[in-house]
């Protein structure tokens, strides 16, 4: 039902913008749409595995943007390197400082959102400090890393591909396989969970490496998109990354959401972002209306789960 209602609530918004501005709305537009959000979507799946198990991931964007100055660096000094090497590169190192996360919240019992916030400010520390500040550039980036994302396969980036292989991997991965099931179960319930012999902590583990190593290949497709990594880059992306799972569903609480809830999510900020210079609102907004939609989104979960709980008192009522 609230996938319905948000798939809903884009089209309407697709119409609204295409009163303003028709060309909003045809095909390479739309195109261009899905490739700008297709950075988000991925993260969201990601962040969407670890809020499931009941913890958060602040540290996201820090990831990406250490990542992707790692590989710009790596491009650099060893141009020839092949493609597929540099992203598996950008995966283990982004899996890495996942993994980081994990262990902290799982060996040491360390709030998730006190653990991703110190990391996030370490990792973006170390880009300082292994580029000294410096800007690696499009001049200094081979033609090979910076095409790869932008080149077009049957009508598409392969960044946008990117994107519809994560939503398909995960919409396996979460229906088909014992880990999306332990996902569900630890948030859930986890001390059910621990009855039925499953490792709260080493899932939650699980859920940080995945949502860094999708980070860590963000942050390739992001740097090489742009043709430009830097100490700042995508700040503030962590905000967007969490407001996609929420709006699309994602329960803060932990254990109930979904793959297409997140990609929803994602989706309808994409829309609004891209919307914003064409009914000439500045982009400067665009935090605020995603700490807004956070907000309201928070509030109708919770509304929801109120009702379903009247709803379980009244049946127990009844059946007395």
């Amino acid at each position: 039902m609230r996938e319905t209602i948000l798939a809903a609530a884009i089209v309407v918004l697709l119409i609204l913008i295409a009163s303003r501005f028709s060309g909003f709305v045809a095909p390479s537009n739309l195109v261009n749409v899905f490739n700008d959000t297709a950075p988000l979507i991925i993260l969201a799946l990601g962040q969407m595995v670890v809020i499931l198990t009941r913890c958060i991931d602040l540290s996201v964007a820090a990831n990406l943007a250490l990542t992707g100055m790692a590989v710009a660096m790596i491009n650099v000094a060893f141009p020839g390197l092949p493609i597929p090497f540099i992203i598996a590169i950008a995966i283990c190192l982004g899996g890495a400082m996942g993994a980081i996360n994990g262990l902290l919240v799982w060996k040491l019992a360390i709030p998730p959102i006190v653990v991703t916030l110190g990391t996030m400010t370490i990792f973006r520390g170390i880009i300082f400090l292994i580029s000294d500040g410096k800007w690696v550039n499009a001049h200094e980036m081979s033609e090979g890393f910076t095409g790869f994302p932008r080149a077009a396969v049957l009508g598409l980036p392969i960044l946008s591909w990117c994107a519809v292989l994560s939503v398909i991997v995960f919409a396996v991965m979460m229906s088909r396989t014992a880990l999306g099931r332990s996902i569900f179960a630890v948030g859930g319930n986890p001390h059910a969970a621990v009855y039925t012999g499953i490792d709260v902590g080493k899932t939650q583990f699980k859920a940080f490496v995945i949502s860094g190593a999708l980070a860590g290949l963000t942050g390739y497709l992001w740097v090489a998109r742009y043709a430009v990594a830097y100490v700042d880059i995508a700040g503030g992306f962590e905000l967007e990354v969490v407001a996609a799972c929420v709006i699309g569903g994602i329960s803060i609480a932990g254990g109930i959401g979904s793959v297409g809830g997140a990609v929803l999510g994602a989706l309808f900020l994409g829309v609004v972002k891209n919307a914003l210079p064409v009914v000439n609102i500045s982009p400067f907004w665009q935090l605020a209306i995603s700490g807004s939609a956070i907000l309201i989104a928070v509030a109708f979960n919770a509304q929801s789960g109120r009702k379903k709980g009247r709803l379980i008192l009244k049946d127990a009522e009844a059946t007395r």
